[in-house]
């Protein structure tokens, strides 16, 4: 067997089944992963996909077991690879981040500035998307770290540690009735239209806890992944927006007045997910303690060792 057998199992697993999207991620032709699939197979005398007709429609148990050797071996060989490079080019590479938009647009703007300042020869790609997917981008090796609030720590393969605190706040426009409120209620805020988080988003679960909890039914009339669509919509009059509070710049945001709404909603945790049994670069090691300084190299290792 060799590795572009290996490669070829986990992209046919990782897309679905469909070996013509496989081939693509793999930059070959859809005959080609047949081909290594089913030499793979007779090699290990078992059936590794169900079938239908010629349709891959799932794992054996056999698949199963075999699948998850795959990975270990393809995770593997990538930690050579990470280790050669560590050691012949230590300032250089592609450090690959999966992040939402609040964590790009707010929080990681002077980390990223001062990352290239330090390491000029890395290459930096940035992903967005919700939580759930930047955790697969790091499960399936697409990304090397992953920085957001929700859904992080749900995921065994990750390690995801807690990098920040904070807090939402409520953004109205000058004027409106609860312009002047220092300690807003809930019950005050469900008589307006709301405009807030979707809810796979930025401690968006918190929100909708508050109200049920309080036995309220909020109007949430909009919702949006990204605080500055929240900002712009609620400008415009259609509602009262809830949003990170580090989202809410005075300087920018001149047309909005701000509220503390820390009393109202849980405290949410911003977290920094790896993946377990992946050896990281250095230059990876760096940024992380960049964003969140008492997550150093050792305290990471530590933590993907098990130790506390």
């Amino acid at each position: 067997m060799n590795f572009q057998q290996l490669r070829a199992l986990r992209e046919a697993v990782r897309h679905n089944f469909n070996l013509t999207i496989a081939a693509e991620a793999l930059f070959t032709s859809q005959p080609s992963v047949s081909k290594q699939i089913k030499e793979l197979e007779d090699e290990l005398g078992v059936i590794i996909f169900q079938r239908h007709g010629k349709r891959l429609v799932g794992l054996t148990e056999p698949g199963k077991a075999v699948l998850a050797i795959a990975n270990r071996v393809l995770a593997d060989a990538e930690n050579l690879r990470n280790v050669g490079r560590e050691f012949s080019a230590a300032d250089a590479g592609t450090l690959t981040l999966a992040t939402t938009h609040t964590q790009a647009r707010y929080a990681l703007p002077h980390v990223v500035s001062e990352f290239k300042r330090r390491f000029p020869k890395v290459r930096l790609v940035m992903h967005q998307g919700n939580p759930p997917q930047l955790a697969e981008m790091v499960l399936a090796g697409d990304a090397d770290v992953a920085i957001a609030t929700e859904a992080l720590d749900h995921y065994p393969g990750l390690l995801a540690l807690p990098a920040y605190t904070w807090s939402h706040c409520v953004v109205i426009p000058p004027g409106h009735p609860l312009d002047g409120t220092e300690r807003p209620t809930l019950e005050a805020l469900a008589k307006y239209p709301i405009i807030t988080y979707n809810p796979a988003f930025s401690g968006r679960t918190h929100i909708d806890e508050a109200f049920t909890v309080h036995g309220l039914v909020p109007d949430i009339v909009l919702t949006a992944i990204d605080a500055d669509v929240i900002k712009t919509y609620v400008e415009l009059g259609l509602g009262i927006g809830i949003i990170a509070s580090v989202a809410f710049d005075a300087l920018r945001d001149r047309n909005l007045r701000w509220l503390d709404a820390g009393h109202l909603f849980r405290e949410n945790t911003a977290r920094v997910a790896v993946r377990r049994g992946r050896n990281l670069r250095g230059f990876a090691f760096a940024f992380v303690e960049l964003f969140a300084p008492h997550l150093s190299r050792v305290a990471i290792e530590k933590a993907l060792q098990g130790e506390q």
